[in-house]
């Protein structure tokens, strides 16, 4: 279903407020609030609201599916932002999804990363930004490679000519009490150090896309680089989304 745009003064409020404890987080963790990169969650969301969005300043908007993004990135240009993938792709929308989308969060196996590997080259694209999807909790109901797969499945992304490993998201258990998805973040954030130490991310610091509307700040006190907000940017989805 799709959403009917956001009023832009309302929107405005949102994102300086989201913005204000990204900062404010950041700092009492001693870290710097560029480190973090805020990307608006705009699924569900018309053309409109991103154009809106991209107004007042977003810069980085993620998007679940290659087919909903694609009249949106159509129509409001490729490179108006840095457009993510942050749902699971499917095989046979590799392609789309290579000439669409700056950087895809969700590599979850080496069939796929050799597709998007082979589609490059197809298409002339020479490198391709991507994270692994690591699955913490192997919920069957979710994407994500295995933490006792995760280093087969590195060393087989960095044998790619086109891809190029920048680090780590997850999605993990969904919890009344954000608390409990702490030690989610800080064992992603273990994983990723570890690979940062045998220069998995060539000279880059590895990055952690974790944390949504209702826990980014235990995220960031946790690690994370790109946190990957929603509804507290745009409001709550109508019924029947």
């Amino acid at each position: 279903m799709v959403q009917a745009a956001k009023p832009l003064a309302d929107m405005r409020s949102r994102f300086s407020d989201v913005r204000g404890r990204i900062d404010a987080c950041a700092r009492q963790c001693n870290r710097a609030p560029e480190e973090i990169t805020l990307i608006a969650v705009t699924k569900t969301h018309p053309v409109d609201t991103l154009r809106a969005a991209v107004s007042i300043g977003a810069k980085d908007l993620g998007e679940n599916r290659v087919q909903e993004a694609e009249p949106k990135i159509l129509e409001l240009g490729k490179d108006a932002v840095r457009w993510h993938l942050i749902g699971h792709l499917q095989a046979n929308k590799a392609r789309r999804a290579v000439k669409l989308f700056h950087v895809i969060h969700s590599i979850d196996s080496t069939e796929l990363a050799r597709r998007l590997d082979r589609l490059c080259a197809e298409e002339g694209r020479p490198e391709l930004p991507i994270l692994i999807q690591v699955d913490l909790e192997d919920e069957a109901t979710k994407s994500g490679v295995s933490k006792s797969d995760l280093a087969d499945l590195v060393k087989d992304v960095r044998a790619c000519d086109h891809l190029r490993l920048t680090g780590l998201m997850t999605l993990p258990p969904l919890f009344e009490d954000a608390q409990a998805v702490r030690p989610y973040f800080k064992r992603l954030r273990e994983l990723r150090d570890a690979l940062q130490s045998e220069g998995c991310f060539d000279h880059d610091r590895g990055e952690l896309s974790m944390g949504m509307t209702h826990d980014f700040e235990i995220a960031i006190e946790e690690g994370a680089t790109m946190v990957r907000i929603g509804t507290a940017l745009f409001g709550e989805r109508e019924a029947n989304d």
